[in-house]
């Protein structure tokens, strides 16, 4: 069986061949204007929309206020002030059972 011999546009070191070149040139003047012009759209699409963006005033909205606290729960490992009433009192519960 014969090897078919290797027909590429490219060497063995991967460089582009002669052949390669030639058929290529046709199209080099147009790629560069068809990506210059695709950049240049590209470009322009992005200054407008910062323009615009740059444009809204936003005093008009209405800032909510802030958001309403979930309410205190007893007993989450927070410790609160304890009244002296209340101390008294208990020492006075305290007081009165042992007392008893």
């Amino acid at each position: 069986m014969p090897i078919t011999p290797r027909s590429s546009y490219y060497d063995n070191h991967y460089r582009q061949t002669a052949a390669l070149i030639r058929a290529r040139q046709p199209y080099l003047i147009k790629n560069i204007f068809s990506g210059l012009g695709i950049f240049a759209f590209v470009i322009s699409v992005y200054t407008f929309t910062i323009n615009a963006v740059a444009q809204d005033d936003f005093s008009d909205v209405p800032v909510p206020d802030a958001p309403p606290q979930p309410p205190h729960t007893p007993n989450a490992g927070v410790e609160r002030p304890v009244s002296e009433a209340l101390l008294n009192q208990e020492k006075a519960q305290t007081k009165s059972r042992q007392a008893s």
